[in-house]
């Protein structure tokens, strides 16, 4: 278990993305549910705009929601809708309080950070919710380095939750000074897109993973090296795509996880080199 910096909670080096339940059916919801918790998985992820992953998410996660971690998020940047969707998620998710609540996908400064942070704007509600039990902590998850920095010279945040790949890494950096004013803030991280690869061009279907917006790995071997890159940049967790078939691999590869050899960080940096950012 890693500590979530300054949350005080326990975690599982991997989360459940809840888009791997979004289209189940109850039965496979609760059996990938299930599994997860029996491997040890306590930190759950998900957001209203996952389609109707909260409402499947919310019973399968229900006989075990006093031993998990349960966080959740707002896409809206005003106090009203942040409300609307944080009383839609409590109703969906059957629970009355969230472990970690976030402002989901920030990407623009004046859009998203400055929006939430003005008079009427989003944060108000979450602070509100905040004092009154209903959530725990208060976090953010970010699209963009100048957004998350942004974010965090606005309030004293809990959680940072952005895209940890070394793909991104080592085309752009895209994490490095994210990563440094957190940890410097003692925030929990949690990292995203840690099986990334390919952008999908504009206009193209999924292939194989529709869940993903992005090409995913999933060879095993790199993947194995993609996790162990990810959880070596002192990430708390890393919550997994929306294909349970990739949360199954993530969790078949965790007794993998080893620290890179030269040989395997170059490996990386060569597939990376070609691929196209997500971001």
């Amino acid at each position: 278990m890693n500590l979530l910096g300054k949350t005080g909670l326990n975690v599982m080096p991997i989360g459940f993305g809840g888009i791997v339940v979004m289209d189940s059916e109850p039965k496979q919801a609760s059996r990938a549910v299930a599994d997860a918790i029996e491997f040890g998985i306590n930190y759950f992820d998900v957001a209203p705009s996952y389609g109707n992953a909260e409402e499947k998410l919310g019973p399968a996660l229900e006989p075990f929601r006093k031993d998990i971690h349960l966080a959740c998020k707002t896409h809206r940047r005003d106090a009203k809708g942040a409300r609307e969707t944080l009383d839609q998620s409590l109703e969906h998710l059957k629970t009355d309080y969230f472990d970690v609540f976030q402002l989901h996908a920030i990407t623009d400064v004046e859009e998203d950070v400055k929006a939430a942070f003005a008079k009427g704007g989003a944060m108000e509600t979450i602070l509100e919710a905040r004092k009154a039990g209903i959530i725990k902590h208060v976090g953010f998850s970010a699209h963009s380095e100048a957004a998350a920095l942004a974010a965090l010279n606005e309030y004293d945040f809990d959680t940072v939750m952005l895209p940890v790949s070394f793909v991104l890494h080592y085309q752009k950096q895209f994490e490095s000074k994210v990563l440094k004013e957190a940890k410097k803030r003692n925030c929990g991280i949690i990292a995203l897109k840690t099986l990334s690869s390919n952008k999908r061009p504009e206009g193209q279907a999924p292939l194989k993973y529709k869940k993903c917006w992005y090409e995913p790995i999933d060879d095993p071997g790199l993947a194995e090296l993609a996790m162990c890159w990810t959880l070596s940049q002192g990430v708390s967790l890393a919550v997994s795509p929306g294909e349970e078939v990739l949360l199954r691999m993530m969790m078949d590869l965790y007794p993998k996880l080893h620290k890179l050899t030269e040989s395997e960080m170059e490996t990386l940096k060569a597939y990376a080199a070609p691929q196209v950012p997500i971001f």
